[in-house]
């Protein structure tokens, strides 16, 4: 469903990403780590449309995205969840969910004016907040929302928009140990459904071991591991290397 050949960035001297080629299916989840500094939001900007590309390509469907703006992208279906939340503040959490929803019926162009129009789109809206447990704050301000709670809300922006390919951006960061659940279960469940391809940059080992089909490695822009997460942890390089761990 998704593919990047040879995705290269160079910011000067510095190439940020350096030739990756990957394919990512759907129904399947791809754990991406790396250290601090090997690319990996970089990737995501760079399949997003958040960052042009110094070369290489971009596929979604047989349909080549390398020239198109990210919200083009994000028509053609790819979702995308940032390391910092990306929200409307100064909207209530049910008018974020709901605008989310209205664009994915085409109905972005009218969006203020449809509001008591099409009762349906709020009761969706509704929906995938009970979804992520933020029902009870539909009516608050987004920028009142407390740190985790942005995130969830994030989260049910991203599932209201309903895309072919959901990008994470270390969705848990900055999240309590309370809150990381509710997050965690949603990505289970979209994943469940077998229809979705999910991307996924974390740090927390335990999180990619529960998550991931598979994992790739990344260092200094290059893809340097790619495999089941069982053979690619165990991987004396990735140990040593790109895990922090010591070399058994």
């Amino acid at each position: 469903m998704l593919e990047t050949r040879d995705l290269t960035i160079r910011f000067g001297g510095h190439v940020a990403v350096d030739g990756v080629s990957c394919a990512f299916q759907p129904g399947t989840l791809t754990a991406i780590v790396g250290p601090n500094g090997a690319g990996k939001t970089t990737y995501f900007n760079l399949i997003s449309g958040q960052l042009p590309a110094s070369s290489g390509e971009v596929w979604l469907d047989g349909e080549n995205l390398t020239g198109l703006p990210a919200p083009v992208r994000t028509r053609r279906g790819l979702g995308r969840a940032f390391q910092l939340t990306q929200l409307f503040a100064h909207l209530t959490v049910l008018e974020n969910v709901r605008l989310a929803v209205q664009a994915r019926h085409g109905k972005g162009l009218r969006m203020l004016s449809m509001w008591l129009s099409h009762r349906e789109l709020i009761d969706e809206a509704r929906a995938i907040l009970e979804r992520v447990r933020l029902g009870s704050r539909a009516d608050d301000l987004a920028a009142s929302l407390p740190h985790g709670d942005q995130r969830k809300l994030e989260v049910a922006m991203l599932i209201a928009l309903d895309p072919k390919v959901y990008l994470f951006d270390e969705p848990t960061a900055g999240m309590s140990v309370d809150e990381v659940p509710v997050v965690l279960d949603l990505i289970r469940a979209l994943k469940a459904e077998k229809r979705h391809t999910l991307l996924l940059v974390e740090h927390k080992m335990d999180v990619v071991r529960e998550l991931a089909d598979r994992i790739i490695v990344l260092h200094q822009g290059r893809l340097v591991a790619d495999g089941d997460p069982a053979t690619v942890m165990a991987s004396p390089i990735v140990q040593e290397a790109y895990l922090g761990l010591a070399a058994a």
